[in-house]
């Protein structure tokens, strides 16, 4: 019988943690993609490509968005490191 080859998970994207975070963090205050895009200074449609993980935000860009969701750049980087370091112990 063949043996079976198992490959290792892949790591999760930055922006797909980043997305995920930001999603969690706007929907959790029940707002919608207009208002939270509005407050940042973006499209609604960059913010969901943002969310989704089709887009490489910029520092700047990250940052406004924490902002608008009542969070700061450092605190959402902590986040996402987090959860990054755990699932690169989990694919281990």
């Amino acid at each position: 019988m063949a043996d079976i080859l198992e490959f290792p998970k892949p790591e999760p994207l930055w922006r797909d943690v980043l997305g995920e975070k930001l999603r969690a963090a706007r929907t959790g205050r029940g707002e919608t993609l207009t208002e939270t895009a509005e407050r940042a200074g973006i499209s609604p449609q960059y913010l969901s490509e943002i969310e989704r993980g089709r887009k490489e935000p910029s520092s700047e860009m990250i940052a406004a968005v924490a902002g608008a969701l009542g969070t700061s750049l450092s605190e959402l980087a902590g986040d996402v490191a987090r959860e990054l370091s755990g699932a690169t112990l989990l694919a281990a």
